[in-house]
């Protein structure tokens, strides 16, 4: 009975621990979202050099009202998602050739990481 206490305190505290870290992560994803907002707002039909990123978790590319994209990513047939985000944010020009965007990329896997938690849930 022993081991059974110790080991049920030990499995909630991982548990606490581990929602601490996502949102750790979260917190530090709005940090890194700040090279994204002088172009990207969070607002529904609110877009700025880019257009809004609300909603964007399986929305297909190319597709926001009121926005003028270039050929390259309206013709792109990508739906975005986590791995099509990572892949496009680490160096978009290269991910989809014409795009417009006009963004180095992000090169860290944990902010890259802590990115994507942000957005999964600042654009809901």
């Amino acid at each position: 009975m022993k081991k059974f206490f110790c080991f049920t305190v030990a499995l909630g505290f991982f548990a606490l621990n581990a929602g601490y870290v996502a949102a750790s992560d979260v917190a530090k994803g709005r940090k890194v979202y700040n090279k994204c907002k002088a172009c990207h707002a969070l607002k529904a039909g609110k877009n700025k050099v880019g257009p809004s990123l609300y909603g964007i978790m399986d929305r297909k590319a190319g597709t926001v009202e009121g926005f003028k994209y270039s050929k390259a990513m309206k013709a792109s047939g990508l739906t975005w998602d986590e791995e099509t985000l990572r892949n496009y944010l680490e160096k978009p020009r290269n991910f989809v050739k014409g795009t417009r965007m006009a963004f180095s990329g992000i090169k860290k896997k944990k902010q890259m990481d802590k990115l994507i938690a942000y957005l999964k849930i600042a654009t809901k």
